[in-house]
């Protein structure tokens, strides 16, 4: 493919710049650029850009209609930009740049059918569906857990504030336990003493 590389400079840049771009150059590496993305992709049409670099006049852009066990189409169209729309059948594009005769870039595109955009758009919002659907039942089952220890602590105090007597007689038992605990160690430690 053919591209656009900056040469940048990491020492005696101006001012406090770690880095400042010397030049910009072009830069070529492999013709076959793969699979490209389209500019803009809707429900009726797609537009499919080819490899370029300013300015676009500068090359000469075939683009071709791939057909399964054929020979490649080449089209009419000679613009660095080709919009198409969708038919009933998926079809390839193949747009080759070329500079002096020669192929210096080439990118290739599927146009989905109308049917096949449907489905996948059927599919997405079947997707989306599922998820909502799934991220509801975990926020109800939080929800309800919440509300069921809420309840649970405020009938553990209507409880505890019910039977006080109980309560404070078992606090009170504890710290009388523990206070004639202390008394007692209090009397071995004077019996030590003396």
């Amino acid at each position: 493919g053919i591209g656009i590389r900056e040469v940048l400079l990491t020492s005696g840049c101006p001012g406090t710049e770690a880095k400042c771009i010397v030049r910009v150059e072009e830069c070529r590496g492999p013709v076959d650029c793969g699979w490209g993305i389209p500019i803009s992709e809707g429900l009726a049409c797609v537009k499919m850009p080819c490899i370029y670099i300013p300015p676009e006049n500068r090359f000469k852009y075939v683009w071709k209609m791939l057909i399964p066990n054929k020979t490649a189409h080449i089209l009419p169209n000679d613009s660095a930009i080709m919009e198409v729309c969708r038919d009933r059948h998926s079809i390839t594009f193949q747009c080759e740049t070329q500079e002096n005769g020669n192929i210096i870039a080439s990118v290739k595109y599927t146009v989905y059918a109308t049917t096949e955009t449907e489905t996948k758009k059927s599919t997405r919002i079947e997707t989306g569906q599922s998820r909502r659907i799934t991220t509801d039942a975990i926020l109800v089952f939080v929800l309800l857990t919440g509300v069921i220890v809420t309840v649970g602590v405020i009938f553990a105090m209507i409880l505890m504030i019910l039977h006080w007597a109980v309560v404070k007689s078992i606090w009170e038992s504890k710290s009388g336990q523990d206070n004639q605990d202390k008394k007692l160690a209090n009397k071995s430690s004077l019996r030590n003493m003396e």
